[in-house]
């Protein structure tokens, strides 16, 4: 996607209140867990728990599913390369809103493209923490709840993620959790455990 701004004459506004303010107020130091992985691994699942134990303990959160989105925001996308790029990067956008906004975003989408999270990880900073859900091919088609990888293994489905689309793996995430071998409360405790909270 074009980079340079269609609008050069807007000029961001700086509020009164900052970050730090709202964190104050609030009562804990937000973070961005950023959970990628194949479809079928788990990573809706595990945000949404995560996300229910942050509530239970008086932490602010909020999930923003790769569905959810598709369904308004991102709704004019297809999954092409660059559609998929261009989804990641107005999902970042409005997760830092939310980062900035005390609240602690638990982002649940494939971003397949390493580079594409990088970018997010820029733009969100030292707060960001990729949280891998590391499940193979083989049981993410196995568990297929959805039926996209038979579609997709039947030509129905252009540019499924794992099929006819690539997917980088991150390298260096900050948690791994391994959804064949760890069942969801495990996979819950290690990233509260990795977080601190």
């Amino acid at each position: 996607m074009d980079e340079t701004n269609k609008s050069p004459n807007v000029v961001w506004h700086h509020g009164h209140v900052t970050k730090e303010d709202r964190s104050k107020l609030l009562g804990f130091n937000n973070k961005v867990l950023w959970f990628t992985g194949l479809s079928g691994s788990g990573k809706s699942t595990i945000a949404r728990e995560v996300e229910k134990k942050l509530h239970e303990k008086g932490i602010l959160s909020y999930a923003l599913d790769g569905d959810n989105v598709r369904h308004g925001l991102n709704n004019n996308l297809g999954f092409s390369p660059e559609d998929r790029e261009e989804n990641i990067r107005r999902i970042g956008e409005v997760t830092k809103l939310f980062y900035d906004s005390g609240v602690f975003v638990l982002v649940c989408f494939i971003s397949p493209y390493k580079k594409d999270r990088d970018r997010v990880r820029e733009i969100v900073g030292d707060d960001f923490v990729e949280v891998l859900v590391d499940c193979s091919l083989e049981e993410c088609e196995k568990r297929d709840t959805k039926g996209l990888y038979k579609k997709a293994r039947e030509g129905i489905i252009k540019d499924f993620t794992g099929i006819s689309a690539p997917y980088e793996k991150p390298e260096n995430p900050e948690i791994v959790v391994d959804t064949v071998e760890l069942n969801v409360e495990d996979c819950i405790k290690k990233i509260l455990n990795s977080i601190g909270v």
